[in-house]
């Protein structure tokens, strides 16, 4: 009997759900074939120095999802599928406290853990959970009402689930039965057809376009499908050049002369896609929802906690511009409402490109411009490995992690940021709402967090951080020992 193991099953799955998805959104596969244009162009100029973080294969097949789902028992069940392609919760992302837009959601990604597991598949899916017991989005009546909808439905079938926990508990499938769990894997995360009760629907979405999407249908759906490019700045040139509306601006670093650092997200608008809608009388009409969009990632290397923070910092500061003109910031505001005209669209043109300065400007002078220095000041991860062909000249290697690096004993290879950031996410969603939705913040938000999600799903939700320390900390015991050295420091 031929075993489908839990990487092939997860290959497959996310080859299915990208043909699915690109039938579905064409404008999915012109941002493929963009993206595939741009890397190519990269690896002709670069060299070996493009795969720098992570191989052109990975990077041509990396792709990442988004989910969204309304309870505690949906999450549980997303779990079990996810958990039969080896995939695990990792990090807790608070949307809700991300934008200034009503987006009420709590979110974890699921991917694999494990270099290996990553190198060869590192299919991740990000995955919402709507916030109904939190009263700054939703009144009493209203949450009522809400819960139970979201209680009355069933997202996936059970053979789907029972496929999922053999795989799980297994570690791999029949072939057969793996192409079964593929194949209903992916019709769960298809758009569904059914009527949408559109006064229930607009009753949501005056709280927050998420909340409709999430708990105005009776499915769930792949929200967006993110290939990885090596020049993100080329590809938003080229997408605009055909014709497509991209989001006003990148999310997350700025385009700067140092290492690529994190990540970095954009994405085509939502599109309005025809939807079947039930009107109050019971009869049927077509109308339009725009819930799905194309977005794109690059990726750059893991931040430490204290890489991080500086990071956040720097971010900070180029949203305060205390220097900015009073013009950059009415027209900074235009963009949160939308402004029209084309003297609202160019002062949220001309307000997004002086920000950019701005972020570039602190960055140039104030992070690190050198993978070393990241290396050696502890701001990034790295995985250090001993120089095997190092010239020999009667020299003890040192135990400082600058010596070893600067006198060739140590070569230093960057982890690739794996995870997300809540702040370009929120981003992103923002860009593609309808509306800005509303919040109530004269109310005390209901407590989410990382012990709580964990409690919903029923397992344990990792900390990116500790993943990337446990790595990069392994390989210097291993370094040390190899070179013959106590520790390194």
């Amino acid at each position: 009997m031929v075993m489908v193991s839990q990487g092939r099953l997860r290959a497959a799955f996310a080859r299915r759900l990208s043909e699915m998805y690109g039938q579905e959104v064409p404008a999915y596969r012109t941002l493929v074939e963009v993206s595939q244009k741009v890397n190519d162009g990269v690896l002709r100029r670069a060299g070996a120095g493009a795969e720098r973080l992570g191989s052109i294969e990975r990077v041509t097949a990396e792709r990442h999802g988004a989910i969204r789902v309304g309870t505690p028992a949906e999450l549980r069940q997303v779990s079990r599928i996810f958990g039969a392609l080896g995939m695990r919760p990792v990090g807790f992302y608070d949307l809700r406290e991300a934008t200034a837009s009503a987006v009420p959601v709590v979110s974890t990604a699921f991917r694999p853990v494990a270099a290996d597991e990553l190198a060869d598949d590192p299919f991740r899916v990000f995955t919402s959970m709507l916030t109904p017991a939190d009263p700054r989005f939703f009144d009493p009546d209203l949450r009522g009402r809400l819960e139970r909808f979201l209680a009355a439905r069933q997202l996936f079938p059970p053979e789907l689930l029972e496929l999922a926990d053999r795989a799980g508990g297994e570690g791999e499938l029949p072939q057969e039965q793996a192409a079964r769990f593929a194949h209903l894997a992916v019709q769960a995360f298809a758009l569904g057809r059914e009527p949408i009760d559109q006064a229930w629907y607009e009753t949501l979405e005056r709280v927050s376009a998420v909340a409709a999407d999430i708990g105005g249908v009776t499915s769930t759906h792949i929200n967006h499908l993110t290939p990885r490019v090596l020049d993100i700045d080329d590809l938003y040139a080229r997408m605009t050049e055909r014709g497509i509306t991209m989001i006003d601006q990148i999310q997350g670093p700025p385009r700067w002369s140092g290492p690529d650092v994190l990540l970095r997200q954009t994405s085509f608008r939502a599109l309005a896609e025809p939807r079947a809608l039930r009107r109050p009388d019971g009869g049927l009409t077509t109308g339009s929802l725009r819930v799905r969009f194309g977005e794109v990632e690059a990726r750059g290397i893991a931040l430490t906690r204290t890489g991080r923070e500086r990071y956040d910092d720097l971010q900070a500061r180029a949203d305060a511009h205390p220097e900015a003109r009073p013009a950059d910031r009415a027209a900074e505001r235009s963009v949160g409402s939308r402004a029209n005209g084309a003297g609202g669209r160019a002062g949220a043109e001309r307000s997004q490109s002086d920000q950019a300065a701005r972020a570039r400007s602190l960055w140039e002078r104030e992070f690190p411009a050198t993978e070393r220095d990241l290396a050696v000041e502890r701001l990034a991860f790295f995985t250090y490995r001993p120089v095997p062909d190092r010239p020999r000249d009667g020299r003890r290697p040192g135990t400082g992690l600058a010596d070893l690096i600067d006198h060739g004993w140590v070569r230093a290879e960057p982890i690739v940021y794996e995870d997300f950031l809540p702040r370009s996410a929120a981003g992103i969603f923002q860009s593609n709402l309808t509306g800005q939705g509303v919040r109530d913040d004269s109310r005390a938000a209901a407590d989410y967090d990382s012990d709580w999600l964990a409690g919903a799903i029923g397992a344990e939700v990792l900390d990116p951080f500790t993943l990337y320390e446990t790595q990069q900390r392994r390989s210097l015991q291993e370094t040390a020992h190899a070179l013959g050295l106590p520790e390194i420091t």
